[in-house]
């Protein structure tokens, strides 16, 4: 099987981390660590990908001076295989895959600056994300609200095969769980995303900040927000939105094409979203 790559040039964190990734994903795609990119097999399609430098994501952090790997990770908007492709053009579906730089951002684990997603056409809530992890340990932090009051808010850890829901309007950052294993993770989303990043600047990163202290994540609360509690957490179940154990979701969806088509119309999922806790 002949492969296309899209990778960014970088200095190799480990030479023999160049593509680790024991779970499948569905589809013919194969993270780069070193460097950060993708390749693509020759029944796929995929994009050159996107670059997230650390002075971009600065302004999130607790430390925004802080040194760390450069770029921080790599994005590839709309992945997949190709003969899925119209299929998922006609219904503003999108499939992305995303490639985290092992190490540190000062004393706080790589992560992303985190955002809330914009509203898209005429829909009355803001499209969830499907997040599955690839490589590694995420962490996927979440709050209900980017005002001064957050909301519920959690911390939840999954591990290679473990999907996570973040649901409409949450502000949410991705975290790698470790320094030196590398993270990769796909997610399913709304093709006409859009990401807001005011509320989240505004207070000058999101609730609750991790840190690296004596080899464990541990949470520092944000004064700008009123006081909150955080929930560290596993991910919760999911069967209501049609996503089984086990199975990778793009294959999920490829044995039942319309089995996303909420991540773009939400309000189908209105009685999963009332009551939703990550």
């Amino acid at each position: 099987m002949g492969y296309n790559q899209s990778f960014c040039q970088e200095k190799p964190i480990k030479s023999e981390v160049k593509h680790m990734m024991s779970f499948k994903p569905g589809f013919n795609i194969k993270p780069l660590f070193s460097p950060l990119g993708f390749e693509y097999g020759e029944d796929c399609f995929g994009p050159e990908v996107e670059l997230r430098s650390l002075a971009s994501i600065r302004p999130s952090l607790l430390d925004p001076t802080c040194k760390g790997p450069d770029p921080v990770y790599a994005i590839a908007m709309d992945v997949g295989k190709s003969i899925h492709k119209p299929f998922l053009e006609i219904n503003n579906l999108l499939f992305g895959a995303v490639v985290y730089a092992c190490g540190t951002l000062g004393n706080e684990p790589v992560r992303s600056q985190g955002h809330v997603h914009k509203k898209v056409r005429n829909n009355r809530l803001a499209p969830p994300e499907i997040y599955e992890i690839w490589s590694g340990t995420a962490i996927i932090y979440m709050q209900e609200a980017d005002t001064d009051d957050p909301g519920r808010c959690f911390a939840v850890e999954a591990t290679t095969g473990e999907v996570v829901v973040v649901p409409p309007g949450w502000a949410h950052a991705t975290i790698s769980a470790s320094k030196d294993e590398p993270l990769a993770f796909g997610a399913w989303c709304d093709r006409h995303y859009s990401f807001e990043y005011a509320g989240v600047r505004a207070h000058g990163g999101l609730a609750w900040f991790p840190v690296w202290q004596q080899g464990n994540i541990e949470w520092i609360a944000n004064r700008k927000y009123k006081p909150s509690e955080l929930i560290q957490k596993k991910p919760g179940p999911v069967h209501r939105l049609g996503i089984k154990k086990g199975v990778p979701v793009y294959t999920i969806f490829e044995q039942d094409p319309e089995s996303f088509l909420y991540v773009t119309q939400p309000e189908k999922k209105n009685e999963v979203w009332e009551d939703f806790e990550p």
